[in-house]
């Protein structure tokens, strides 16, 4: 394999960039970022950047003498695959042909129907957006957030600390509850209630008021919430819509096997926009946090570069952290795996939880609420029983 194109220019397309030259790789290295900024930290923007207390020079994820002798097309956006003669098409009309392809376009935020151009709406994934947000947040007002899972509760966090009148709506009767379960997600989320933050819970949004800027939040139920900012942060969506008609199968992302092959040869994803199939469950996961997109390049590279004559090493399980309101939470495994929880330290009223996910009496996955000792020693349990 004389050359490769990343397409990708984020946390897990530059990690496969390294990986790529860690593994021998000496080739012809190209990485295509949508995105003209060179690769950065998201995790911070909804935290210490949005807060001012974080610089956009300490958010770089490359050292200043890191050199991957790489060629970077940045601000370059991937609009096709074609597979017979191996090329990445970019929306200039340029095309980029390699021998081997790392697709890592990530995800992109869900935006809220009806809200274009209406000023004070707000998503919050990237640099661009982190910039916006931060710059009427620091006006002061009224913030809704809509949605209550991690993004929309760190931006509610941050706001809050910022001096901001904080609401958050949130359709499902329990923040949380998909990744940290029923029990656990609303002993997570009453931190906004302990810091005076309202909660809606169990009520959709109808729709946006105002003529050319937001002054209102409509709620299903009749009731209006004033806001002078609204953040949408209801998920986010694979961008794989570039790769249609290119024989790479999509399903939920790029569907792809434990090592990240794809269905084409000489074709690896990773990252958010990659479903990787987890041999343990049987199933297939898109797995959008922060270290499998460091972790798991590593693997798809070994296995482009061989072709697919590796065995895949078995992921660690899932890890993520938020902060919150002072407070740090961490979770690993799958909690929807489990069938029971228990508190082993700490107690609830007091958020400094460390529960354990149980199924048939094995722990299948963990939550740590500033416990962060006891909790990497389950972290590693869990790893080391998945290996």
């Amino acid at each position: 394999m004389r050359s490769v194109a990343v397409v990708g220019a984020s946390l897990a397309g530059l990690s496969a960039a390294r990986s790529l030259r860690q593994q021998g790789f000496d080739g012809r290295l190209v990485v295509i970022g949508d995105e003209v900024h060179r690769p950065y930290d998201r995790p911070p923007l909804s935290k210490e950047f949005l807060a001012g207390t974080l610089g956009e020079a300490e958010l770089a994820l490359e050292s200043d003498d890191e050199d991957l002798g790489a060629e970077w097309l940045l601000g370059s956006r991937a609009v096709g695959l074609d597979h017979t003669d191996r090329a990445v098409r970019l929306a200039d009309g340029r095309e980029v042909r390699a021998d081997g392809v790392v697709i890592a376009t990530g995800a992109a935020a869900r935006a809220l129907p009806g809200s274009e151009g209406l000023a004070g709406v707000h998503t919050l994934r990237t640099l661009d957006d982190a910039r916006a947000l931060r710059d009427e947040l620091a006006r002061g007002g009224r913030l809704v957030v809509i949605g209550g899972g991690f993004i929309g509760a760190e931006v509610a966090s941050t706001a809050y600390a910022l001096g901001l009148d904080v609401t958050v709506v949130e359709v499902a009767p329990t923040p949380l509850a998909g990744p940290l379960g029923a029990a656990m997600g609303a002993i997570v989320s009453a931190l906004h209630a302990d810091h005076g933050v309202r909660l809606l819970c169990g009520v959709g949004v109808k729709g946006l008021s105002g003529e050319t800027r937001v002054d209102a939040v409509l709620l299903d139920d009749g009731r209006s919430v004033p806001a002078d900012i609204v953040v949408v942060g209801v998920g986010a969506r694979p961008c794989v819509e570039w790769l249609e008609g290119s024989g790479v199968a999509l399903d939920n992302g790029v569907k792809c096997g434990a090592d990240g092959r794809t269905s084409l040869a000489g074709v690896v994803a990773v990252g958010d926009c990659a479903n990787w199939y987890d041999p343990r469950a049987g199933l297939y996961r898109r797995v959008e946090h922060w270290t499998g997109a460091r972790e798991r390049p590593a693997s798809a590279v070994a296995t482009l570069l061989a072709g697919g004559a590796v065995r895949p090493a078995a992921p660690r399980p899932p890890y993520f952290w938020s902060d919150q309101y002072g407070v740090k939470i961490q979770f690993a495994g799958h909690a929807a795996a489990a069938d029971s929880v228990t508190i082993e330290a700490g107690a609830a009223d007091t958020r400094d939880v460390l529960a354990v996910y149980r199924r048939a009496g094995d722990p299948v996955a963990v939550l740590g609420m500033n416990q962060p000792r006891p909790f990497t020693r389950w972290r590693k349990q869990l790893a080391a029983a998945a290996s």
